[in-house]
């Protein structure tokens, strides 16, 4: 084993002895094994640096700074006294001068104050009446600041000890690696805490101040220190821990809103993960409850209910016709009601947003654009800023065009106007889920196929698509990757002004017909998107409020420009194929 060195001018100590030891003690040793043992023992990188630290320490001891005087303002004042008065020497004046100066005075008072006082650290007596059958206990001090110490407490049910429950990563008491989960408090501060509560013991650590000490049994088996994690995770729902009375320490909580990413840092227990900000600098975490039991929260709170969509089924259907009438080439008016949407429009209840597992990603030059879906209530301009979008640049912006089962007509053609192929053909795609949406009027299929988005997508073009909402979650695959946008109306105050000369097309007569914006229309535009935001909010990336048509284009152009140049968080599953 080489020789270890502790630094230019160190006479031989602890330290280059332990380096020799395995080869001192080789002669007496007449085991492999037992060598073997001396040689990890010895070597043991822990070991080195602890007697390193040591050596150090003695080092410091012998050689640390010692103020040669510490009444150098006393002898300020006595050497002006004497100089006072006894000569006109101009370098007299100039020093008596110097000396009076009141921030010269107040340099040597401070000289002064440090030199009498002690910073060497001082570690609390041992307590004289420890018994010998008592367990071994560890007396540690920490220094308190204005942060919480970043653990918590808790009552064994069993044997009424105050035990720590868990240590909140990159806090006080992680950073110390002096406190470990499972160690049982005996005393704070010298008060014993064996008769107390968790909740009166954290009163005494929240009113002391300045230094902590405290007497702990150690757990049998401390942790064992781990590397940060990397996961990431993209929060679902808003969350407050001042409103969760479940949470075992509510100043310990991490408050959070929708959409917000959070750095999982630990899933040691099953109820409460901890977690941080992604990018925070502060590395202390906090608490959040974990996905299941959140999920179970959920459940329990939320029970199964239909949308107040039912009484307008026509209007519905019409949003979903519209995304095929835009790709036509002839706008002939058609009616809004003419299709009928055969998936279910009942609200996926089995899917509780909580927590999903994200990753970074950007789009790599030349790879395929993601997939823009925009949703939002009928009339609200969903078609007019997909239009806005197609004139502005044709050669990167386009639509999907539909498939129909009905007869081609003269002035049409295939690929054009639609995809014509036989209803026969058109029954098959539907049993082999090649349809994101379709729908059947007056015996003639209409759809949207997935492989007419692939088909816009394969030209290196952006792929516009509005969908029912509830058809966004078959469309968040890794080959799509869709950036949704939903598109809500401003209050009906605003929309009673800014539409009062708009029109909307009837679906209650077979001519679809325009007619003026009522009350009950403006009324249903918002009370379906504050249904659509509740049920789905938790997929939208960006959410646009069509005040203005030139407003809401501008933002809308502006954000897409962003999912191609920008970094954003996707999906972990997106980032593996």
């Amino acid at each position: 084993m080489p020789a270890l060195a502790t630094g230019a001018g160190h006479e031989p100590g602890l330290y280059e002895l332990l380096a020799a030891l395995p080869s001192q003690l080789q002669p007496h040793v007449s085991r492999p094994e037992d060598n073997t043992f001396l040689q990890d023992m010895f070597g043991e990188r822990s070991l080195h640096s602890l007697v390193k630290i040591h050596e150090r320490l003695q080092h410091f001891e012998k050689s640390k700074p010692v103020p040669v005087q510490d009444n150098a303002a006393i002898l300020a004042h006595e050497l002006s006294e004497e100089l006072e008065g006894k000569s006109a020497n101009e370098e007299i004046k100039e020093l008596l001068k110097l000396l009076t100066k009141l921030h010269i005075e107040s340099l040597l008072k401070v000289h002064d104050t440090v030199a009498l006082k002690n910073y060497d650290p001082e570690l609390p007596p041992l307590p004289d009446d420890i018994d010998d059958d008592e367990d071994s206990v560890k007396i540690i001090r920490l220094v308190k600041n204005k942060e919480p110490l970043g653990a918590t407490i808790m009552r064994d049910d069993h044997t009424g000890a105050i035990l720590v429950a868990r240590i909140m990563r990159g806090g006080a008491a992680d950073r110390s690696g002096l406190i470990h989960v499972g160690d049982e408090l005996k005393e704070v501060n010298g008060i014993p805490v064996d008769d107390k509560k968790p909740e009166e013991v954290i009163r005494i650590l929240a009113q002391s101040q300045g230094a902590i000490t405290f007497k702990v049994v150690p757990a049998l088996k401390e942790e064992a220190p781990t590397k940060e994690p990397k996961v990431f995770v993209k929060a679902l729902f808003d969350y407050d821990p001042k409103n969760d009375n479940a949470i075992p320490c509510k100043e310990a909580g991490l408050a959070f809103k929708k959409g917000t990413i959070l750095q999982i840092m630990s899933q040691d227990d099953a109820t409460w993960w901890q977690a941080k900000f992604e990018g925070d600098a502060n590395p202390r975490a906090g608490l959040i409850p974990s996905k299941q039991f959140q999920e179970r929260r959920f459940a329990l709170r939320q029970p199964v209910a239909t949308l107040p969509f039912q009484r307008t089924s026509s209007r519905r259907s019409s949003g979903f016709r519209r995304s095929f009438r835009l790709s036509r080439r002839d706008k002939k008016k058609t009616n809004k009601s003419m299709y009928e949407c055969k998936k279910s429009e009942i609200y996926d209840t089995a899917d509780v947003p909580t927590y999903e597992e994200v990753a970074p990603y950007s789009r790599q030059s030349g790879a395929k654009h993601r997939l823009v879906v925009l949703v939002g209530p009928s009339s609200v301009g969903l078609n007019e800023l997909k239009r806005k979008l197609l004139i502005s640049d044709p050669q990167h912006f386009s639509v999907t065009i539909p498939h129909t089962s009905r007869a081609k007509r003269n002035q049409e053609n295939d690929g054009v106007e639609y995809h014509f192929i036989s209803k026969s053909l058109f029954e098959t795609d539907i049993q082999n889920n090649k349809f994101i949406e379709f729908g059947e009027y007056r015996g003639n299929y209409y759809g949207t196929s997935l492989d007419s988005i692939r088909s816009v997508l394969s030209k290196n073009k952006v792929c516009l698509l509005d969908v029912q909402p509830h058809m966004i979650k078959h469309l968040r695959t890794a080959e799509f990757k869709p950036f949704v946008v939903f598109v809500k109306p401003p209050t009906i105050e605003k929309l009673r002004e800014t539409r009062k000369n708009g029109t909307v097309i009837s679906s209650k007569d077979d001519k679809g017909s325009a007619k003026p914006f009522t009350e009950e229309d403006f009324e249903e535009m918002v009370t379906t998107a504050l249904s659509i935001e509740l049920h789905h909010g938790h997929l939208f990336e960006k959410v646009i409020v069509n005040d203005d048509l030139s407003t809401a284009f501008g933002e809308l152009r502006l954000a897409l420009k962003k999912v191609e140049m920008e970094t954003h968080w996707v999906p972990v599953s997106w980032t593996h194929s």
